[in-house]
């Protein structure tokens, strides 16, 4: 037989305070509404649930038998209540992000130990990979992708640095034996270290700017690697002098600061827009992707 929730609690309150107006005042609601809420319970069960006197409220046998089974299923329900609060307050749950391989090399390593220990009650999944999937159809709750390879309908959220630049470097081993180029064109006597995306397609022309003036060259060399899963094999390559290479500065920092790579052309190195966590608009943002958003949000602050 149907019974409102509402009903039941308000049964079990006037119970456990033994009086109306004491239930009241513990419950937040008036002994009327109670006491209305109580008769409508017995009205659908057809047995009365409460002997009333001026004086005191106690249940009856059918009451008390109701109490007894009533008690610990509503207790279930308050806990399955609060696990779904948890949920909405971002504390546990499963994020599945689906990010280039430069990204998770370069920007998530300064994001995540911080995240995760601000949410022990999240698992995080990381797919990392350079072909441009749905994330969505791949299951993921979100991506992350430079300006130029958003999806349509997608909200983007600015995650890490904002700026980055294309360089170049040689060892300088390779550079005392072939020279150094004193323009971009000057790559086209040299080898260079090349990459392929998962498309098929180069990593070519190579484009330089400075002073407003845009330089593309399209360079060849002995080694082509592909794109992110590779990279590390291509910048060794590049430390043992096979040539020159182009990639993320970042991606080059530590060997550039040890002396393992020589800068080139550096003040032709091109700035371009930082990454985006990108996620869809059409359906409810899940609480650990809501507080993924909201702990990069508060870091670039």
């Amino acid at each position: 037989m149907d019974a409102d929730l509402g009903d039941l609690t308000a049964f079990l309150a006037v119970a456990k305070a033994r009086g109306f107006r004491d239930a009241a005042r513990t419950s937040g609601a008036s002994a009327s509404t109670l006491s209305e809420a109580v008769r409508r319970l017995e009205t659908r069960l057809g047995a009365r649930l409460l002997h009333r006197t001026t004086r005191s409220v106690t249940p009856t046998e059918a009451g008390a038998a109701l109490i007894a089974r009533l008690t610990p299923a509503l207790g279930e329900v308050d806990a399955a209540l609060d696990a779904v609060g948890h949920f909405r307050d971002g504390a546990a749950g499963a994020l599945r992000l689906n990010v280039p391989i430069s990204a998770a090399r370069l920007v998530l390593p300064a994001i995540l130990p911080g995240f995760l220990a601000a949410h022990p009650g999240i698992r995080l999944e990381i797919v990392a990979e350079d072909s441009f999937v749905d994330v969505l159809a791949a299951g993921c709750d979100a991506g992350i992708r430079y300006d130029e390879r958003l999806e349509q309908d997608m909200i983007a959220v600015p995650i890490g640095p904002r700026v980055q630049r294309m360089a170049t470097a040689a060892a300088p081993s390779y550079l005392d034996r072939h020279g150094r180029p004193d323009h971009p064109r000057s790559l086209l006597d040299h080898a260079c270290v090349l990459g392929r995306f998962a498309s098929g397609a180069l990593t070519s022309p190579w484009e330089f700017e400075r002073a407003g003036e845009i330089v593309r060259v399209e360079p060849r060399g002995p080694l082509i690697v592909q794109v992110g899963g590779a990279t590390d094999l291509a910048v060794d390559a590049a430390i043992a002098g096979v040539g020159i290479i182009s990639v993320f500065e970042d991606w080059l920092r530590p060997h550039l600061e040890s002396g393992a790579l020589e800068p080139v052309l550096q003040d032709w190195w091109q700035p371009f827009s930082g990454p985006f966590l990108y996620y869809s608009d059409r359906r409810l943002v899940p609480p650990p992707l809501r507080a993924f958003i909201e702990f990069i949000r508060a870091k670039a602050i």
